[in-house]
């Protein structure tokens, strides 16, 4: 019996770290890097998380880059005649004490051709590395999930 609560503690132990989802440099704290399961035949999808800057300078996040495609971009969306359109921002000002979200219909991680497809599927994980001015490279891992957590929306 004992052996079995240990080891059930144990499993639980695992569970909790394998859904610790926060990654720091210097002041900047990234939280639960996730992104949306790859649809059939789409050619792009998005990345998403939370920079919460616990500084007191503000910092910028200047690129994104990952194994998995050919190119990670910044983008945002902007409300433009009435429209939402999605434009390439080539920098995110992160202000000091401040946070910045990363969420569908708001700024956002493009990654355009896909390269590996098996790692966008539902329960995988993949790298992904900011890139900030004054906190430098920060690897994260995200975590593909088929639906968006529901504090993303």
């Amino acid at each position: 019996m004992l052996k079995k609560t240990l080891l059930l503690a144990a499993l639980l132990l695992l569970a909790v770290f394998a859904n610790a989802h926060e990654y720091k440099a210097g002041s900047l704290l990234v939280d639960h890097p996730w992104s949306m399961q790859l649809p059939p035949n789409a050619p792009s999808v998005a990345a998403y998380f939370t920079i919460d800057n616990q500084g007191a300078s503000a910092d910028r996040l200047l690129s994104v880059d990952t194994p998995i495609a050919g190119q990670a971009q910044l983008h945002q969306h902007v409300q433009v005649d009435g429209l939402m359109k999605m434009r390439q921002v080539p920098s995110v000002e992160v202000p000091a004490g401040g946070q910045v979200s990363f969420s569908p219909m708001g700024y956002h991680v493009m990654l355009l051709d896909i390269k590996d497809r098996s790692q966008l599927v539902e329960g995988q994980r993949f790298a992904l590395t900011l890139h900030f001015e004054k906190a430098g490279a920060l690897p994260v891992q995200v975590v593909v999930q088929k639906q968006a957590p529901e504090h993303s929306h």
